[in-house]
């Protein structure tokens, strides 16, 4: 199985917080929307996902020998993305240019949830309900649990919560890999969610001594060799973005 795990493309609250940091946290939306770069680069990714050739370092894990393989067009077959507006809005270009409906999977979502911080302390949101996602975005795929009064509603979710769902993706697309084995996923998700996932799927300790950094639109390419074996292809790819439209 192949996955493509990708950062959204740019929010507001990443454009707030590259222009003032200092009063980021005091600014900052619950559930932001994409800003004009983070538009231009989703359709740039969907453009470069759908037409451009994809070059990597191949194992055979059988001859136990590597190989330099490229080939027309990534061939998606399955796009997720998260339930959080920024996600949504990268997966809208990207599923029209690859021709797939994107599916909701909620708890690809970002740590935290849908909140602001309050003081010391923070404030939860309940989300988009299944009529505002669906008004926007009528083709997408919905959980039948997504919730009619907003698919958060659990206040602030706190980083050992995050790591455990983190745990359980990790343990879930292990399973996917073995019981579909010719899939090829791409997730479109959140970057602090994006280096608990990895550190979840590598073994690693949970922490922020190590961070896998992604930019907007990054691209990781990972194979699942069923359950034998997990193969880093290449990580944080942004091949399709000009320097200028490079963003955190």
């Amino acid at each position: 199985m192949e996955l493509y795990i990708i950062r959204h493309a740019q929010s507001m609250n990443n454009a707030l917080e590259a222009e003032d940091r200092a009063n980021y946290h005091t600014r900052r939306m619950a559930d932001p929307a994409l800003s004009d770069i983070g538009k231009q680069q989703a359709k740039i990714l969907a453009e470069h996902l759908a037409t451009k050739p994809e070059v990597f370092f191949d194992y055979d894990i059988d001859k136990r020998e590597g190989v330099l393989t490229r080939r027309d067009g990534y061939g998606i077959t399955t796009l997720y993305c998260s339930a959080m507006w920024r996600a949504l809005q990268t997966a809208q270009p990207v599923g029209e240019a690859l021709g797939l409906r994107p599916q909701v999977w909620v708890d690809i979502h970002e740590h935290g949830g849908i909140f602001l911080q309050n003081g010391d302390g923070y404030t939860g949101y309940p989300g988009k309900t299944r009529d505002e996602v669906l008004s926007e975005f009528p083709n997408y795929i919905l959980p039948d649990d997504f919730g009619d009064d907003g698919w958060w509603n659990r206040g602030y979710e706190d980083t050992p919560s995050m790591y455990g769902r983190a745990i359980r993706i990790a343990r879930d697309l292990r399973q996917c890999a073995i019981d579909q084995p010719n899939e090829r996923i791409a997730m479109i998700s959140h970057g602090t969610f994006i280096d608990a996932l990895l550190k979840a799927l590598f073994n690693q300790l949970p922490g922020r001594g190590l961070f896998h950094l992604h930019y907007n639109t990054a691209i990781t390419h990972l194979h699942f060799y069923d359950d034998r074996l997990l193969e880093l292809r290449y990580q944080n790819r942004i091949e399709h973005l000009s320097a200028e439209m490079v963003t955190i």
